[in-house]
């Protein structure tokens, strides 16, 4: 029943921050939206940070487990904004709240995974020396990183997917070596 629980109680703050920032929903919001008390609230969360905290988490194993393999960069990147395309109002209401810094660090974590699966699966010795692996998975995770970044900061109001493809595009014209595979 606890796991069932806790499913309940964050599908009602997911549903909740569709409709609103973080900064306006109560615990008694999330209750009154899933159907338990306060109490049984407290029992499972310290407080709604730590609510989001969960969800953010869980969030990025889930996209961390279900991709394990990458055919080129642009898969980095579209796996790494799935989670904000999927729930816009979500993430810019997290975004620009007092818990930013839980989202970023999710989409750290997922750009980090997602670049070095793709590197190290694909990027052969020859291409790439195994000790200069680390630096390409560095440059490319902070530059999804950073793009993802900007579009948030910006309202998400461009076609960051699109607009990162064509990069993409321009740099195997330019014989980018990681782009070029």
């Amino acid at each position: 029943m606890t796991d069932l629980t806790k499913t309940v109680i964050r599908s009602s703050l997911i549903k909740l921050l569709e409709e609103k920032p973080v900064s306006k929903i109560t615990v008694k919001d999330i209750v009154e939206e899933c159907g338990v008390n306060r109490n049984t609230f407290y029992y499972h969360y310290q407080d709604i940070p730590s609510l989001l905290e969960e969800i953010i988490i869980a969030e990025s194993d889930r996209i961390i487990s279900n991709y394990t393999e990458f055919s080129s960069i642009e898969d980095c990147f579209d796996v790494a904004i799935s989670f904000a395309m999927e729930n816009k109002k979500t993430v810019l209401h997290i975004h620009n709240s007092n818990n930013r810094e839980l989202y970023e660090q999710f989409l750290w974590r997922v750009c980090e995974h997602a670049v070095s699966e793709f590197i190290n699966h694909t990027v052969t010795d020859d291409i790439i020396p195994d000790e200069d692996k680390a630096v390409f998975i560095q440059h490319y995770k902070c530059m999804c990183y950073g793009l993802i970044s900007d579009w948030l900061n910006s309202g998400m109001k461009t076609d960051v997917k699109a607009d990162f493809h064509r990069f993409c595009e321009i740099k195997r014209k330019l014989g980018d070596p990681i782009l070029s595979l």
